[in-house]
């Protein structure tokens, strides 16, 4: 096997792990608006917040009792 063959299968192997971690969650809002995040949001037991990041990057945080419901896409 030549190493551009290897290169290319360690590459391919690293990009299906990669996608295979980032869990895409859509946040639906109790006034009815979503928010879809580019990963499962994390809760801070300490201030009640959910955090996550939206799709263009943005880190947000956002109270829990504002949330109605949280799903994977």
């Amino acid at each position: 096997m030549g190493k551009k063959y290897l290169m290319a299968l360690f590459a391919a192997t690293a990009f299906v792990a990669l996608a295979g971690c980032s869990s895409p969650t859509v946040i639906t809002l109790k006034d009815g608006s979503q928010i879809e995040t580019t990963n499962k949001p994390k809760y801070d037991d300490d201030s009640g917040f959910y955090e996550f990041e939206q799709l263009d990057g943005k880190p947000v945080r956002i109270n829990k009792d504002d949330i109605h419901t949280i799903k994977k896409m």
